[in-house]
């Protein structure tokens, strides 16, 4: 009988055993064949590392300590050319450099290429937003935000920016002598996307609860207690329930004839009411846009306030354009667009620091096609990566790169050099708020203060996005008005 039984079980054994060799085998020549379909395209030149990992681990470490173009893209441009290929996040890339490569990358957006996000990342800002989006439902997206930032739009928010500037000075530096300068701007810069953008009155705990998303939006989107993602996961359900409450109170006051479409919020929830868009598409988009518009902007803040510290000559400057313009106000008077408009020493200066610094590295694009592109072919299905670096950092466009010199920007700059908030059909749709954001807030604090770093050589440091490793604290001393 045992006998019989193990004779059985030998026989199945084989059977399976048979069966799993048969299997490697077709794997293994589907994967041979595979290669030398590869093999016969011209991949651009690079080495892929670690089966999988790739050259994860010192991308990271580049981007960590802020040093990504120095640490990581350089010596493979000297080493391979403008273009080369590697393997990040278990993705084959190609990582491309220069300004034909920036524009052709980016203005094929939908065509040869679509935007490339992290599984945490899409997890977190929504599988619904925006940067989510191709064709149709895109366009309507974005028909939507363009008709809040219309000139119009921008010019009616210049009295509301003014007053929640106003409203931040007065209850987070009057009577202080120490502030930290990033924390303080991401506080006014979350509010006035809020309340300015999105005509949303601010709850205090919100903001601590948008900072745990984003801890979380490229760490592994594995959902183990007490890890990032975890934590940022359950940040995102806060808000998420949150806002669909804010929607539908603000879909019942629309329906009842007490609201207009004159934010950016009311006009979403009025497509929403048309049937062109979700409740889930207005809620993810909300959050997209707050995270889109204050960490960014705060960054800009933030490092136009060091650049202006470390260059007193330019300082200057930018004083006498700011009083130029206070000495034709009256007392209490808010500025107007026109006002605005005439801070052009100001702009340049924020300007060259956002070269210096810029507030996104890059971004990650998914080929939908092969790609032949500089004599090489990017397959369908592989990632490509451009950076701002590449051109913010290139001496033939900037020469002397590393000097503060805003003068660059006193003349148009090429196409596709200069891009700090993106380019083509997902440029940053909120380009113009944050400048008015930061050209506002510039004036109110060089007006009515002298401040001066408490760390003049702050290291950036980037997790995810850039910040000021200390926060940037700064001793202010308020001017007599």
């Amino acid at each position: 009988m045992f006998s019989s039984m193990d004779s059985n079980i030998s026989i199945y054994l084989t059977c399976i055993f048979s069966l799993l060799g048969a299997i490697v085998c077709v794997i293994i020549f589907a994967k041979k064949k595979n290669n030398e379909k590869e093999s016969k395209k011209k991949l651009p030149p690079g080495d892929m590392g670690l089966p999988w990992i790739g050259e994860t681990m010192k991308f990271y470490k580049a981007q960590r300590t802020n040093k990504l173009f120095e640490e990581f893209v350089q010596p493979r441009i000297q080493k391979y050319g403008k273009i080369f290929k590697t393997r990040l996040m278990g993705s084959p890339t190609v990582v491309v450099n220069g300004t034909d490569a920036n524009q052709f990358f980016l203005l094929n957006e939908f065509k040869l290429v679509i935007s490339s996000w992290s599984s945490s990342s899409v997890q977190l800002m929504g599988k619904d937003s925006i940067m989510e989006k191709q064709g149709e439902k895109h366009r309507i997206l974005s028909g939507i935000t363009a008709s809040s930032l219309s000139c119009a739009g921008l010019e009616a928010m210049v009295p509301k920016i003014c007053d929640s500037v106003e409203s931040h000075l007065n209850k987070f530096w009057k009577n202080k002598q120490q502030i930290s300068l990033y924390q303080m701007t991401k506080i006014l810069t979350f509010t006035i996307v809020f309340e300015c953008l999105l005509g949303i009155n601010v709850e205090p705990q919100m903001l601590g609860i948008f900072e745990r998303v984003l801890e979380g939006v490229f760490a592994p989107p594995i959902r183990v207690p007490g890890s990032k993602f975890s934590r940022a996961k359950k940040a995102r359900e806060e808000i998420e329930r949150v806002l669909i409450d804010i929607v539908r109170e603000k879909k019942m006051e629309m329906e009842g004839g007490g609201a207009k479409e004159e934010t950016l919020f009311s006009r979403m929830v009025a497509g929403m009411m048309r049937e062109e868009i979700r409740e889930e598409e207005v809620v993810d988009n909300v959050v997209l846009l707050v995270f889109a518009a204050h960490d960014t902007t705060s960054f800009a803040i933030a490092m136009t306030f060091r650049m202006l510290a470390h260059h007193p000559n330019c300082f200057s400057l930018l004083l006498q354009e700011h009083a130029d313009i206070l000495s034709n106000k009256r007392a209490g008077e808010y500025l107007t667009m026109e006002d605005t408009k005439k801070m052009k020493y100001t702009w340049q200066v924020v300007r060259e620091s956002m070269r210096l610094f810029p507030p996104i590295f890059g971004s990650f694009r998914k080929a939908i096609a092969d790609i032949e592109y500089e004599g090489f072919i990017i397959p369908k299905g592989w990632k490509v990566l451009w950076t701002t670096y590449a051109t913010h950092y290139n001496e033939d466009y900037f020469p002397d790169h590393m000097a503060f010199d805003p003068s660059r920007f006193e003349e148009p700059i090429q196409p596709y050099v200069f891009l700090p908030f993106g380019g083509g059909p997902r440029m940053c749709a909120g380009y113009q708020l944050a400048k008015l954001n930061i050209l506002i807030f510039i004036h109110f604090v060089v007006t009515r203060y002298n401040w001066s770093l408490q760390y003049p050589d702050e290291p950036i440091t980037m997790d995810p996005l850039p910040f000021p490793s200390h926060g940037m604290p700064i001793n202010i001393y308020p001017k007599k008005l």
